[in-house]
Order: structure tokens, then C-alpha cells, then sequence
């Protein structure tokens, strides 16, 4: 069975839209793919969901899909280890992570795993490969705004963004998107056991991988809001974020 992709979805209370975002991977992608459901001790009936969904599929689809649960909350940082941990266990090539609360394209992981394949691909005698590509809301003019966006959100990000691209090598538009294909060849350079267990997770392994001189790589992606609500407080994780720069500039 081919497994050239890893598949991890982090999972908290979303039986409304974990449905959706799974049934929007491509037949293409599942062909190739490991997919893992993370249950982060959801309180409502994102199992049954998963259950339901099962039922729809054929038996190549069955065989790809996989089910984890933590029984109490471990917080995002903690799926997101888990998650890479699989993913190099897999043996997949690329490992991507997709949200299942529906705010980021499950119908574009064909274009990233692509794009991620190929500019690893050009040169083979560049040593600089590229760790990861990262999905953006920033790289379409306007679109955070169009995709509904809240307004605190946007200005925190770009202040954020702005700083960080300050402290680090490599300048993107959109640190703090959990939209994220990664390399597994950059991702067994990580002691994920030392990682946050927070939401500070992604910015924290890109700036690992900015710092050991992997190439970073965004995409743009559409924004969506939909007034769900969301479980990132984000005074927390702005001061997180800025403590991961401070560190930056201390080093």
C-alpha cells in the first residue's frame, strides 16, 4: 500500500466539521495517504462523526484511516507531537497537519505535497532544502478581510508577523497559520518530546528549521471564518509568541 504522505488531524469538538474536511481530501491524496483522526478528549460527539464517516467509505479508504483519542485535554501542541511522531513512524515522506475545525483547504493538499516534492526536487546538489510550506491568508491582498477574519486577529498577526520577521532569516506572511506540510527528512532533525505543548508549536518548529538553514516556503490559502468559536486565547499566545522572539534575539 503506497504511503508517500501522513495525514494528522487535530480534533476538539468539531463533530460539525470534521465530516466536511475529511470528505474534502481528494481521491488522489487518499491514494497515497495515512490519515489520523487525534481526538483531543473532545466533550462532544466528534467520534461519531469519525464513525459515521467510516461507514461511507470503501475498504482502500477504511484501510487509510486511523482513530486516536486522548481521554482528557492535552492541548494542541501535545496533537501536534503526537501527530509528527506518527508520521515518521509512517514512513511517509511529507507529514502534513489539517485542522478539523474546517478553517483551512483539505482540497488544496494536493498542490502543497506537490509543490513541497518538487522544489526539494530542482537541485539535489543544494544542501538547503526546504523544510516545509506553509499555508498563507496574507499572500492574497485582502483576503483575511474577505474570509471574515475578526478584526483583533488581523492586527495582532501582522504585529506579530512583523516582529518575527525582524528576528528570523526568512520572511513570511503568515507565521501563524496551522495550515503545514512538512518534510520528514527536516522533521527527524526535531526532539519533539522538548516541543510546546501549546499553540506556539508551529511558530516554535519554524524557527528551528529557520534557524538550522532549511528554506521555508508559504502558498497562498483562503481565509475562513464562520463565528465558530475558537480555543486559542490569544494574549496567551502573543506573549508566547514574542517570548520565541526574544530568545531569538538572545541567541
Amino acid at each position: 500500500m503506497a504511503n508517500d504522505y501522513f495525514i494528522f488531524i487535530p480534533a476538539y469538538n468539531v463533530a460539525e466539521t470534521l465530516v466536511p474536511v475529511l470528505q474534502k481530501i481528494s481521491d488522489e491524496v487518499w491514494t497515497r495517504s495515512i490519515v489520523l483522526v487525534i481526538d483531543d478528549g473532545s466533550s462532544d460527539d466528534t467520534h461519531g462523526a469519525y464513525e459515521n464517516f467510516v461507514a461511507t467509505l470503501d475498504n482502500d479508504k477504511k484501510s487509510r484511516l486511523r482513530y486516536m483519542r486522548f481521554e482528557q485535554n492535552a492541548g494542541y501542541g501535545a496533537v501536534v507531537k503526537k501527530g509528527l511522531a506518527e508520521g515518521l513512524r509512517s514512513g511517509a515522506e511529507f507529514v502534513a497537519c489539517l485542522h478539523g475545525d474546517g478553517q483551512y483547504p483539505a482540497e488544496q493538499l494536493d498542490e502543497f505535497f506537490d509543490y513541497l516534492k518538487t522544489v526539494n526536487n530542482v537541485d539535489e546538489t543544494d544542501e538547503r532544502k526546504y523544510a516545509l510550506v506553509q499555508g498563507s491568508r496574507h499572500l492574497t491582498r485582502g483576503g483575511a478581510k474577505a474570509g471574515k477574519m475578526p478584526l483583533h486577529k488581523r492586527i495582532g498577526g501582522a504585529f506579530l508577523t512583523l516582529v518575527e520577521n525582524l528576528a528570523f532569516y526568512q520572511k513570511l506572511t503568515d507565521r501563524h497559520s496551522g495550515f503545514i506540510v512538512y518534510s520528514t527528512e527536516f522533521l527527524r532533525t526535531l526532539e519533539l518530546n522538548k516541543l510546546s505543548t501549546s499553540f506556539d508549536i508551529d511558530l516554535e518548529i519554524i524557527s528551528i528549521a529557520d534557524s538550522l538553514g532549511y528554506k521555508l516556503a508559504e502558498l497562498p490559502i483562503p481565509t475562513r471564518y464562520a463565528g465558530e468559536k475558537s480555543n486559542l486565547n490569544v494574549v496567551t499566545y502573543g506573549l508566547r509568541v514574542l517570548r520565541q522572539v526574544f530568545r531569538r534575539f538572545g541567541a
